[in-house]
């Protein structure tokens, strides 16, 4: 069981863990070992979280969110089950958390009266000092 906060938790049967061999360097081990964790949580299916959360969860996962609503984390970071296995949790734990924050609202807002005025006396001083680059006239 993961705690994410006071009123959510991820039970034990919505997450399966599947260890597999990873790659990379590591020798004759790497060959022999299953080290790499794949994690796969059942988010659609999961009760505990909110709809909101949901949708947050399948923008912030990414290709990591499958088309049958689950999350795939693969880590092969070190060469222990165990820690693989913990930095997994910890990587979904703190996936699920950013999806709890729910976005500000964006308020627009307009140019002041002043930075228009800046802006069009750069946009004429830059126009002025182009049309000096004109061509020469010698008669004068």
């Amino acid at each position: 069981m993961i705690r994410i906060n006071d009123s959510i938790t991820i039970e034990d049967w919505e997450l399966t863990e599947q260890f597999v061999r990873s790659g990379g360097p590591g020798g004759q081990n790497v060959n022999k070992v299953a080290t790499a964790v794949e994690l796969r949580f059942e988010a659609q299916r999961s009760p505990n979280l909110p709809d909101a959360v949901k949708s947050r969860l399948k923008r912030l996962a990414g290709r990591r969110w499958t088309t049958d609503g689950a999350i795939v984390l693969k880590v092969d970071e070190t060469r222990h089950q165990s820690r693989n296995r913990e930095i997994a949790r910890d990587r979904l734990a703190e996936l699920i958390t950013k999806a709890l924050e729910r976005p500000r609202r964006r308020i627009p807002t307009r140019p002041t009266l002043g930075s228009k005025r800046r802006r069009l006396a750069a946009k004429k001083q830059r126009g002025e000092v182009k049309a000096l680059r004109g061509p020469v006239d010698r008669d004068s």
